[in-house]
């Protein structure tokens, strides 16, 4: 657990100092009765680690960016959003009642202003990939993060996020494989990832290129 909540404070001091636009859209902590009511409404324990992010701050509230700038929402590599807990509540409802998706999967980020893919956290705790990340898509259901394992622990995935915008750089996945298709660049005063290789997706957006 301290891995992970030095994980996020680096994050946050990294928003805060680069880009405070982003900063401004972290919610405040979720209560325990909050973490609870989330729990008792899907049918399903969040494992400790995704329950202690959500006492650090309930998500990002996309509603308050800034005019045509929803993607500063994005603060997660591929630009995902980190839900408040009632709008995971209704995502999993979403993916296990109209799309079939397995049950104790919780998407738990999607796409800043899209619907249609995200990060999940395993919940299924007699899974090898309990408590791992992995990602969701409408068409293509659930899969472990990276693929081919049994997904990246959370707090691991938030230690290399920290490391990697302090340093500028894409995330490196455990196997060392550097993920060149998503980049952090600041954006209006905010963060967000970038496909780099494509002017067309990057627009105005500065890609970060070394320690800032």
């Amino acid at each position: 657990m301290e891995l992970l909540v030095a994980a996020c404070g680096r994050i946050e001091d990294w928003l805060q100092a680069n880009a405070p636009a982003s900063a401004a859209l972290l919610r405040p902590p979720a209560g325990g009765a909050d973490i609870a009511a989330a729990e008792a409404a899907m049918g399903v324990e969040l494992p400790a680690t995704l329950a202690a992010w959500y006492r650090i701050h309930d998500g990002v509230d996309e509603n308050r960016a800034p005019s045509g700038a929803v993607r500063i929402a994005g603060i997660l590599p591929n630009a995902r959003s980190v839900l408040p807990l009632d709008e995971l509540v209704a995502e999993y409802r979403l993916h296990t009642r109209h799309w079939e998706h397995e049950a104790g999967v919780l998407p738990f980020a999607r796409t800043a202003a899209d619907t249609w893919s995200g990060w999940h956290i395993d919940a299924r705790k007699d899974e090898p990939s309990y408590g791992n990340l992995g990602t969701w898509s409408a068409d293509e259901g659930d899969n472990p993060y990276p693929y081919h394992s049994d997904g990246w622990p959370l707090p691991d995935w938030l230690t290399e996020i920290a490391a990697a915008l302090e340093q500028g750089r894409a995330v490196v996945l455990p196997d060392g494989t550097e993920e060149t298709w998503t980049r952090p660049a600041l954006d209006r005063g905010g963060l967000t990832w970038v496909e780099a290789r494509d002017a067309r997706l990057v627009g105005d957006a500065v890609v970060l290129d070394g320690p800032r």
